[in-house]
């Protein structure tokens, strides 16, 4: 072993586990994916299931409900993006403004807590609070002459309702990158803004933000990775026959097809339909982003 070998060693220890992750549930099922132009029977095997090419994509874009899906898929997609996205940054803002303290500390570890939480809590927690008949929220209102909100029966709710989870149980945590950017930043840029006269409000745009500008830029294009990929199980959670119009997306739609019905190749058609949409996003957002003058991902 070499003594340059030998001094990198710690640090190959430490990122053995992401790779080791990532080869394991990200690279390796990829081989699965000859699936998605199989007529897939388990008991066959990938081996000598029947080949049928491309109906299986023919089936996707020609269901009644493709184009529902993928703009209820999108809709919540720019929710994150456009909605979402920015909370962190100007939660990361407020709380870099708040000093070295211990209130900052407080804030920070009351607004991480929420990411601790299982999805499964925080919508059963909804439902405790805004159930119908017998919800706390509701009958307080109901008891003081007030009409009951049907949040989650109402489909005029649910994408209100999902921005809402969203941003009290993660805009917290995703502020860490942020907060971790503004720490790097060098402290003689804001003396010699002071030194120049500059406010809280001309540092915070001329010194703060550009600081930032790479780290949302790469996150945003890593967002964008994900336009098709919106999480399956919160938004599982929330759905009903009353909501399902608005709420059914490629990732439920993926579960009841795939798991409940047992269609895999079907199934494995769309999964591979969202993965190359994200990456053509992704390609697509990183060259405009060198076209910029940024360095973008790759």
């Amino acid at each position: 072993m070499s003594a340059e070998w030998r001094r990198g060693l710690p640090l190959y220890l430490m990122i053995l586990p992401g790779l080791l992750f990532f080869l394991l549930f990200k690279y390796l099922p990829m081989a699965g994916l000859v699936i998605a132009f199989q007529s897939y029977n388990p008991f066959e095997g990938i081996f000598h299931s029947d080949w049928v090419g491309f109906d299986n994509f023919k089936r996707l874009f020609t269901d009644v409900d493709f184009y529902r899906l993928l703009a209820n898929t999108l809709t919540l997609s720019a929710i994150n993006l456009f909605l979402f996205f920015p909370a962190p940054i100007i939660l990361a803002l407020i709380i870099n403004e708040l000093g070295k303290g211990f209130f900052k500390k407080l804030m920070q570890t009351v607004i991480y807590l929420p990411h601790f939480l299982s999805w499964v809590v925080v919508v059963g927690l909804t439902s405790l609070l805004f159930a119908t008949q017998d919800g706390g929220i509701n009958n307080w209102l109901a008891s003081n002459g007030f009409a009951r909100i049907e949040l989650l029966s109402d489909p005029a709710y649910f994408r209100p309702l999902f921005l809402m989870h969203n941003l009290w149980k993660e805009a917290g945590w995703n502020t860490i990158i942020f907060l971790a950017a503004l720490a790097s930043v060098d402290p003689m840029l804001y003396e010699a803004a002071d030194m120049d006269g500059a406010g809280r409000w001309r540092k915070l745009w001329s010194v703060t933000l550009p600081s930032l500008r790479s780290t949302i830029i790469i996150l945003f294009i890593l967002r964008l990775g994900s336009v098709m990929e919106i999480g399956y199980e919160h938004v599982y959670l929330l759905q009903n026959t009353l909501n399902l119009k608005i709420s059914n997306i490629f990732d439920t739609y993926v579960y009841r097809q795939g798991i409940q019905q047992g269609d895999f190749s079907f199934s494995t058609a769309v999964g591979l339909f969202k993965g190359l949409v994200g990456l053509a996003l992704i390609m697509m957002a990183n060259k405009l982003s060198k076209k910029a003058g940024e360095e973008g991902l790759y």
